[in-house]
């Protein structure tokens, strides 16, 4: 159950690019802010100028706040972002629709690391213009791992699968090279607690996708299966974790396996996101692993389509979906899992009888 009071932070991505297209069409219908309180980082001149092309689709009155602490129930609130005068160019990658880009995501995961923020959804940004002006980053994921507490994990989820990736951003000719059976055996105690903690399931069941073709054909094809991956799938089990395989990648998506396991790691970026993308419509991608939560559409900011109206936005309410059932999964499962004795102050000397338990629970 959704909570009315949580606010869930929205960032305007590339401002050439279909993010506010997606923005707009998310939050048109007016049940929405029943769901949650939207807090939106952009700039109001730029979000006009796309609600005009957009036809059939009202646009936004927002109430405007210099920061989520000020954002009101009931209303779309909008955190001003950015120039005042930044050039609108649809459809191209410009060093002022992504100097908005960072300033929108900088206010936003400000709110966010000082708790005024349950959640943020991020808009897609060009990472290409996004170094010109002094990002840093690869991606979304890297950079809120910066402004947080924990090891990040990227996650694409939909209500077909999980696919977790234990390599990221980097070049596929560094990914055996990244992998090892320590640092998978931790990906996959970390990928149980995150099912459990933000996703609600009790026991989850993960399986391994091997690196090689055909699994390395008992090493015909490559060490890796043998010497890392199944080792470490081998030590995570003493750690708790249903893991299994490693599976044979063709295999395993062409057979429907994904349907047996709750969550599936892949080793590197495009082995788990193409089956990923090709089987769900309207994916989410989850930075998991860290103590605040960030959750994204599945996909990029589409510059050939920016500006004409033709940017589905099923994505984007599916990644602000998500972002509020983890908060209150999260949230849940903090409460359930907590140690009653917690907030208890005990006496010197005094013991502790069922009495003062009830009470402290009542506390």
């Amino acid at each position: 159950m959704s909570d009315y009071r949580l606010k869930i932070g929205i960032t305007q991505g590339d401002t050439n690019g279909i993010g506010w297209e997606v923005i707009i069409k998310a939050l048109s219908h007016p049940q929405m802010v029943e769901l949650f309180t939207p807090v939106v980082y952009g700039a109001k001149h730029i979000a006009e100028f796309y609600a005009k092309g957009l036809e059939g689709v009202e646009a936004l009155h927002f109430n405007i706040c210099n920061s989520a602490a000020e954002a009101r129930r009931g209303k779309i609130n909008l955190v001003e972002c950015g120039a005042k005068d930044t050039r609108i160019d649809a459809g191209r990658a410009t060093e002022e629709s992504a100097k908005q880009a960072f300033d929108a995501l900088e206010k936003a995961s400000a709110d966010l690391v000082a708790g005024d923020l349950a959640a943020v959804v991020t808009a897609p940004i060009n990472k290409e213009s996004m170094q010109k002006v002094g990002f840093g980053f690869t991606g979304h994921t890297e950079y809120f791992a910066s402004k947080s507490q924990g090891e990040p994990m990227m996650i694409m989820c939909s209500e077909l699968m999980r696919v977790a990736l234990q390599t990221v951003h980097i070049p596929v000719d560094k990914v055996a090279a990244s992998l090892s059976t320590e640092k998978i055996a931790s990906s996959l105690v970390a990928l149980r607690q995150t099912l459990k903690q933000d996703f609600g399931i009790v026991e989850p069941r993960i399986a391994v996708l091997s690196l090689n073709p055909h699994a390395g054909d008992g090493g015909l094809l490559g060490s890796e299966e043998n010497e890392i991956i199944r080792p470490a799938v081998q030590e995570a089990a003493t750690q708790s974790v249903l893991a299994f395989g490693p599976f044979a990648v063709d295999g395993f998506f062409c057979h429907e396996d994904y349907k047996k396991y709750d969550a599936i790691l892949a080793m590197y970026h495009d082995q788990g996101l193409a089956p990923f993308k090709a089987l769900s419509s309207d994916g989410v991608n989850f930075t998991a692993g860290l103590d605040v939560i960030r959750t994204s559409p599945d996909h990029g900011t589409a510059f050939d389509i920016a500006g004409k109206n033709l940017a589905d936005a099923q994505s984007m309410r599916s990644a602000i979906y998500e972002a509020i059932d983890i908060a209150n999964r999260r949230r849940d499962y903090k409460y359930w899992s907590r140690n009653p004795l917690e907030h208890f102050e005990r006496e010197k000397g005094r013991d502790v009888s069922m009495k003062d338990l009830q009470a402290a629970e009542e506390n």
